[in-house]
């Protein structure tokens, strides 16, 4: 499996895209239209298939 990591594409509060790291740790971003700073965090998968 791959340790690479993907960035998010857009603010999850007001949609731009001006996004950075930020200092406060690992998977931290910080938005400079909106001034927030939040946190992506993967938290596993499903036990069983999703159906339809």
């Amino acid at each position: 499996m791959s340790d690479a990591r993907s960035a998010p594409l857009y603010c999850p509060y007001c949609g731009e895209e001006d996004l950075r790291p930020h200092e406060a740790g690992h998977g931290a971003w910080e938005c400079h239209a909106c001034a927030r700073v939040f946190t992506v965090k993967f938290t596993g998968l499903l036990g069983r298939a999703v159906t339809r």
